[in-house]
């Protein structure tokens, strides 16, 4: 099956054994992946459902339900204070690879990107594209951009880590000994958190950690933190 196209549909597309397109999808299997008649290839819900298809016509018929079993087995939100330019699109994209569950863009002290509604679009479209690419079963969720205030005393997971580059903290890998079935790890912008930030997710019960000894790039640090995760829950 690993050699078959890959795409991402909505649930509400799977009609009575029937998968229906729209336009855009039909010009993407027919012009983009060049599929034909008769050609099979994966569907996936993004909900964690995969099903071997066929084309037929301006529609696919369902052929059979395929197991996979991609996912990780604990659930990582990953808060990432947005970076200048279009360095979240790689966030999104690597992490995505990685197996991240959620990711939660926030608006930091220091964060330059005022983000667009089409932005967000963008990195849903991208986060898609990246799952089907590394054979996901789910595509991650990305919630809307908010203040890192707001972020932090929304989620009250009990695993919560915010990592800082500077200060006396311990490594990401030295508290991962167990891992639980939820995780959310934050990392700063261009220039870090501020001293204000690090006090307040500490009050709204984050734990400050180090991902090394070395100044991470604001898009380095997220994809070095989610390595690490993956590492000793897949071993």
């Amino acid at each position: 099956m690993s050699q078959l196209q890959r795409i991402a549909l909505a649930p509400s597309q799977f009609q009575q054994g029937q998968i229906l397109f729209t336009k855009e999808q039909q010009h993407y299997l027919g012009r983009v992946l060049r599929l034909r008649e008769g050609d099979r290839f994966i569907a996936m819900d993004g909900k964690g459902k995969w099903w071997l298809a066929q084309l037929a016509g301006e529609q696919a018929q369902v052929l059979e339900p395929l197991l996979v079993e991609t996912e990780l087995p604990v659930s990582i939100t990953l808060m990432v204070a947005l970076p200048k330019g279009n360095g979240f699109d790689e966030v999104v994209r690597c992490c995505t690879e990685l197996g991240v569950a959620c990711i939660a863009p926030v608006l930091s002290d220091r964060t330059l990107l005022d983000p667009s509604p089409q932005k967000l679009e963008r990195w849903r479209r991208i986060a898609t594209e990246a799952a089907e690419q590394s054979e996901r079963s789910f595509v991650p969720t990305i919630l809307q951009p908010v203040t890192f205030n707001t972020a932090v005393t929304a989620n009250q997971t009990s695993h919560r880590y915010i990592c800082e580059a500077r200060g006396e903290y311990p490594h990401l890998n030295k508290v991962l000994s167990s891992i639980s079935k939820e995780i959310v790890i934050a990392t700063g912008p261009e220039g870090g958190w501020t001293t204000q930030e690090i006090e307040n997710a500490k009050s709204a019960g984050f734990q400050p950690v180090s991902l090394g000894r070395r100044i991470l790039r604001a898009v380095t640090a997220p994809v070095v933190a989610l390595s690490l995760i993956t590492a000793i829950c897949e071993v």
